[in-house]
């Protein structure tokens, strides 16, 4: 009697995993040119370098403050309705920008990457829906194979900025520009592909599994759920170690007379190991558990700053792929720990408030790495992030020993 819900289990989780994985290479592809020029176009339009970190600050903060909305427009509607809409809001940040470019107006452009912020939201919130129907012992494969497809987009989205560049300057669009066209066709192809192909909708149909009395949602208390919360910190403690030294490089890449293939190409191999390796990753989730892969996360990090001190910066691009290798351990790792820490009915809530964290934090350090590197240099600043990998350490010991209070 169990078999042939369990084969149509399958079915629709293979289609859900089809989709995602599509959506996340669009995504990926419009993080992609918009990180990669995102520092520059701020500093054109700012006239100040030390802005010039405000364009990742901006895009996490959006995307922070629209996490929880979005995880909560899925709890109500499901996850076709919550990832498709976010999807057009970030259209909406991309035009925006490319609006903002066009007029020189850092009033527009500020704003448009805080809209833009919605794609790291459903970016964020598509690797969960990828456990919605998962077993436990596949959860973080699953997740880690959405993780993965990321890699198309954000290989492919930097190296395509000058192409976009050209493009924009051939519609007589201001340097920088048309690379945000490219993003918001992306997103467009990305939010029709979402709101057709989630169909039938993972989250609703996991929760037609349970038994009408599962279906009643209790309130998330996080200090009920100590061992949720510290996975959470795991997680954004490498998105602040990732975004704050990730969003200067550019411009110091700038300052040292290298040009946009060059940047293009550095940001490419870091996004390359934010992703290519994440399915390694959740299958060693899975084997070895969350704690030891978020540990070995730390170690990357730990190697990618301490490189990022003694290299010339024509080898940029070696410590910005371990920076990236670092935040995909850890990452995965640590939203597979979310996705175990609390009973299925709390994880909507819990992932948005995980999103929201982890967003604010990547959002501050973004905030502070403009500061830092003026007054400390480049190298100063990968030696401030070593007490940041310290504290995700100790969360991910603690995500995994501490007792939850509602046991």
């Amino acid at each position: 009697m169990t078999t042939a819900p369990s084969v149509a289990v399958r079915a629709v989780q293979r289609r859900t995993l089809t989709v995602l994985s599509a959506g996340q290479a669009l995504g990926g592809l419009s993080n992609g040119v918009a990180l990669g020029v995102g520092s520059l176009l701020v500093e054109q339009v700012t006239g100040d370098p030390a802005l010039a970190g405000l364009a990742a600050t901006m895009l996490t903060l959006g995307g922070a403050l629209l996490a929880v909305p979005l995880a909560r427009l899925a709890d109500r509607r499901g996850r076709r309705v919550s990832l498709s809409t976010g999807a057009l809001i970030a259209l909406v940040g991309a035009l925006t920008l490319a609006l903002g470019g066009s007029l020189n107006s850092a009033w527009i452009v500020l704003p448009g990457f805080a809209i833009l912020g919605a794609s790291t939201a459903i970016n964020l919130q598509s690797r969960f829906a990828a456990t919605d129907l998962s077993s436990p012992q596949r959860r973080g494969r699953d997740l880690s194979l959405v993780v993965w497809m990321t890699t198309i987009g954000v290989i492919v989205g930097p190296n395509l900025i000058p192409a976009g560049d050209a493009l924009g300057t051939a519609m007589g669009l201001p340097h920088l520009v048309g690379a945000y066209l490219i993003s918001a066709a992306s997103l467009l192809v990305a939010a029709v592909l979402l709101w057709l192909g989630l169909r039938p909708d993972p989250l609703l149909t996991a929760r037609g599994l349970l038994e009408a009395t599962e279906r009643v949602i209790p309130r998330l208390r996080l200090r009920q759920h100590p061992r949720a919360l510290a996975a959470v910190i795991t997680i954004a403690c490498g998105q602040a170690v990732m975004v704050g030294v990730m969003a200067l490089t550019p411009v110091h890449l700038g300052h040292h007379g290298h040009g946009l293939t060059m940047i293009g190409l550095t940001m490419s191999a870091h996004t390359a190991g934010m992703y290519a390796l994440s399915p390694v990753f959740g299958w060693l989730t899975d084997r070895f558990g969350g704690r030891s892969v978020a540990i070995g996360g730390a170690a990357l990090l730990c190697a990618a700053v301490l490189t990022g001190v003694v290299v010339d910066s024509h080898l940029a691009p070696i410590p910005l792929a371990l920076l990236g290798l670092g935040w995909s351990a850890t990452t995965v790792a640590g939203s597979t720990l979310v996705a175990g820490a609390v009973p299925a009915d709390l994880r909507p809530a819990l992932q948005g408030r995980s999103d929201l964290i982890m967003g604010l934090a990547g959002a501050a350090a973004g905030a502070l790495a403009g500061p830092v590197l003026g007054l400390f240099g480049y190298a100063g600043l990968n030696v401030a992030m070593l007490p940041v990998i310290a504290a995700l350490v100790v969360a991910a010991v603690l995500a995994t020993r501490v007792r939850d209070r509602s046991a």
